[in-house]
């Protein structure tokens, strides 16, 4: 959109604070630079101290930003709250990411925080991250330049650290087409059920066919700088009878991924130990 149609009502009386309507508007802004992203704001406040600084950029009233469509590819619009994902009517093998959805928080960080911001944080703890790891998931990325789309797993490089580019948004969370098959299940272990950091959680996805695991994903947050995908549990469950695969899921298979770290939360051996006792019990959810 041309600098000159920019609407002067979009800065709301005040030139460090802006709430586009459309998309082309955030971008025009965005690329002035100077800018800092507000998507629900339940990560962006609580780590900004007594006020927030700087000129904030809020994403939550772009049109389009807050939807989920599923015709072929799954798209869950970055500005989507967890609550709305939480209640949406969706297959099987998403189960997972709305149970993760439900244990974000509590119920009011569930309405205003959102999946783009979620990510866009880059939380080693983040819960809905192993769940869409499982999923394949790609993010969109937008700028005046274009547009781009990445696999989740190189979007996220570290905590706190994303491959954004400076002027970019996070549009949607993309799940391809081709990984919405079989049944999912997230399980999470922490101090309590809610309003708490996770010391490990693990998402895992399973496709069978005639007694037979046919396809499985399985991912496990806060054992890493990121969340990550298990190979070695995977190829050593595909093939295999569904009856046998909680049994074949070994704990040298899982830790061979993961890089635990002692924290106030746990110790890397609690952590490891717990992980492979989420793996089989995430494994033993997808497969009921």
């Amino acid at each position: 959109m041309p600098e000159a149609l920019l609407p002067e009502p979009l800065l709301y009386g005040r030139p460090d604070f802006a709430r586009p309507a459309t998309l082309p508007e955030a971008l025009q802004l965005l690329d002035r630079g100077g800018w800092r992203i507000l998507a629900g704001g339940t990560d962006l406040y609580p780590g900004a101290g007594p006020q927030l600084a700087g000129s904030v950029l809020d994403l939550t009233g772009v049109a389009g930003l807050d939807e989920i469509r599923h015709a072929g590819d799954l798209r869950i619009g970055a500005a989507t709250s967890w609550a709305s994902i939480a209640a949406a009517s969706l297959p099987a093998s998403i189960h997972a990411l709305q149970a993760a959805a439900r244990v974000v928080g509590g119920r009011q960080v569930q309405v205003a925080g959102t999946i783009g911001g979620n990510l866009c944080n880059a939380s080693p703890a983040a819960d809905g991250v192993p769940p869409l790891l499982a999923l394949d998931a790609e993010v969109e990325l937008q700028s005046l330049s274009g547009t781009r789309r990445l696999r989740l797993a190189d979007f996220l490089q570290g905590p706190r650290k994303t491959a954004l580019r400076p002027g970019e948004v996070l549009c949607a969370v993309v799940i391809p087409e081709r990984a919405i098959a079989g049944r999912s299940a997230f399980v999470k272990l922490g101090a309590r059920s809610h309003l708490v950091i996770s010391i490990a959680m693990v998402a895992a996805r399973v496709v069978s066919d005639q007694g037979r695991v046919t396809e499985v994903a399985v991912a496990v947050g806060s054992c890493s700088a990121v969340a990550q995908r298990l190979p070695a549990v995977e190829a050593a469950l595909t093939g295999g009878p569904v009856t046998d695969a909680v049994r074949m899921v070994r704990a040298a298979d899982v830790m061979s991924a993961l890089s635990p770290i002692d924290d106030v939360r746990a110790t890397a051996a609690y952590r490891g130990e717990a992980a492979v006792e989420l793996v089989r019990r995430a494994v033993a959810g997808a497969l009921a």
